[in-house]
């Protein structure tokens, strides 16, 4: 488990802009896979295309050499069907149907940009469509909670809400949490919640926030690369991520294009 005895750090307006510089980069790495991807194209090529972007900027990702079982060896996660996060980039093809998640992280000027996005390969089935329609949607429902003066638990509840009012679930056991100088800042923010509760939101905070929405059931299990985390039953998964800062007004999403 990761420790979350971590101060939560209020971010500077300079500081903020700085995350905006990392998170397009992200944004645009992200990008550059997802232009990729189809049928026969391979988990490391689409690892290879986001390092192409981070390369451009002269800047590298949180994710190599992140300290774990073992040095996690590259620069995305890259999770293909109930594969839910963690999923190591390789040899991998893509087949028509799959939906793969990446997500990418950049470091710039010394601060963090961090973000996921799941896609469909080809044609993919209704389910499939309907979980990456409702993972992106529960995202924005989150950051559409995220203002100064309200709590921690607002977010969380709204995704768990928008989740599981359209039957699927999210897990217990993976969160977002808070971003900046390190990938995994305080606070924890969960994907379940209760309104009114937790951390009270103030401007210069920023967070990673990011849905993790499974078909079939909330379980998890982690595979014996070490890394990969599958769902319990094997059914689908996938992963929207976005970084975001607290504002006077309306959210700031860090890691858009």
């Amino acid at each position: 488990m990761m420790a979350w005895d971590r101060q939560v750090v209020i971010k500077s307006p300079q500081e903020i802009e700085i995350m905006r510089k990392a998170g397009r980069i992200t944004a645009e790495a992200l990008a550059a896979a997802k232009a990729i991807i189809h049928p026969g194209v391979t988990t490391g090529d689409m690892n290879a295309a986001a390092e192409e972007v981070l390369k451009k900027y002269g800047v590298y990702s949180p994710f190599k050499n992140y300290p774990g079982p073992y040095p996690y060896p590259a620069s995305t996660c890259v999770s293909v069907n109930q594969e839910l996060v963690h999923g190591i980039p390789g040899k991998r093809k893509l087949k028509e149907g799959d939906i793969v998640t990446m997500d990418c992280g950049a470091v710039y000027e010394g601060f963090v940009g961090d973000a996921a996005f799941t896609a469909g390969v080809g044609e993919v089935s209704a389910v499939a469509a309907k979980l990456l329609e409702i993972t992106e949607g529960a995202l924005y429902e989150g950051i559409s909670k995220a203002h100064s003066g309200g709590h921690l638990g607002d977010i969380s509840a709204a995704i768990e809400s928008y989740v599981e009012s359209r039957g699927f679930y999210v897990t217990r056991e993976y969160t977002g949490h808070g971003v900046g100088r390190q990938m995994h800042e305080g606070p924890q923010v969960p994907n379940y919640g209760i309104p009114g509760r937790g951390l009270q939101l103030r401007p210069g905070m920023t967070l990673a926030l990011e849905p993790m929405v499974l078909v079939g059931t909330a379980a998890t299990r982690v595979l014996d690369d070490q890394w990969t985390v599958v769902s319990w039953d094997g059914s689908l998964t996938a992963h929207f991520e976005h970084s975001i800062a607290i504002t006077d007004g309306d959210p700031l999403i860090l890691t858009a294009l």
